[in-house]
């Protein structure tokens, strides 16, 4: 049998979770870093995705946003157990409060700085927060989820901290308006994504520990500035979220 590969790149929450998943289940797998791997980011276009993690076995793979489809795609027990769309939603408020706190703390000077062994900045990762629940959101009008849409680079008028803030703050009133307005209190219906038709609730869990996996990358860019994180998020704010182990993926 062919051996598995992962495609991943350094900072994806979801490579980092699926590389974990896979290494915890005994997995032997080739693992393709395609932000520095030319030959392995055309490999996986030459198979037709354009966005990681991917998990593929010769010519066939699963897109790794959802450990279920990579746990049925190779064959292996995965536990799928979810909290309510109601403790999700505040588990996502309060990242999405502690992401704002964290962010008042950068300095405008450090925005431009980048993350280790990534091509993002630390402007780029503060926009890419909030960029998540706001693509949710779109789902919840009728948009099918789309890599590019939840990708969307900060546009040019975003340029301080203030402006990263102040769009955050928009974004999690309207996750809250959201909430308060929807009949669909448990999410069942199905949306459209780039990795399949998925229950709500799915994309909703899935948008409440990205968006904590990367407000942990924020605690731990303070951190490499030497700032202490106001009120850091401790482990009951988490609870319950299938967040990886580690906030960043260990050199290999």
């Amino acid at each position: 049998m062919e051996r598995v590969t992962l495609y991943w790149q350094p900072g994806c929450t979801s490579c980092l979770r699926t590389k974990e998943f896979l290494k915890a289940s005994g997995v032997d797998f080739i693992s393709v870093n395609v932000h520095d791997d030319a030959e392995g980011m055309e490999a996986l276009h030459r198979m037709g995705p354009r966005t990681v993690p991917v998990v593929a076995r010769g010519d066939r793979f699963v897109f790794a946003q959802v450990l279920d489809d990579v746990a049925t795609f190779l064959g292996i027990a995965h536990n799928s157990n979810r909290l309510s769309p109601a403790a999700l939603v505040s588990r996502l408020d309060g990242v999405l409060s502690a992401a704002e706190r964290y962010l008042r703390q950068l300095p405008d000077d450090r925005l431009e700085t980048l993350l280790p062994r990534r091509k993002r900045t630390y402007r780029e990762l503060g926009y890419h927060i909030f960029r998540i629940p706001a693509a949710f959101l779109e789902v919840t009008e009728g948009i099918a989820f789309s890599a590019a849409s939840a990708n969307l680079l900060p546009p040019a008028e975003i340029r301080t901290v203030a402006d990263i803030v102040g769009y955050g703050v928009g974004v999690h009133r309207g996750l809250s308006t959201w909430w308060v307005g929807t009949d669909d209190r448990e999410c069942r219906r199905e949306v459209e994504t780039y990795y399949g038709l998925k229950p709500l609730h799915l994309v909703l869990e899935r948008t409440a520990w990205h968006s904590a996996q990367h407000t942990r990358q924020l605690m731990m860019v303070l951190g490499l500035l030497d700032i202490e994180p106001d009120r850091p998020l401790a482990a009951a704010d988490l609870a319950g979220l299938p967040l990886p182990e580690n906030v960043w993926d260990p050199a290999e």
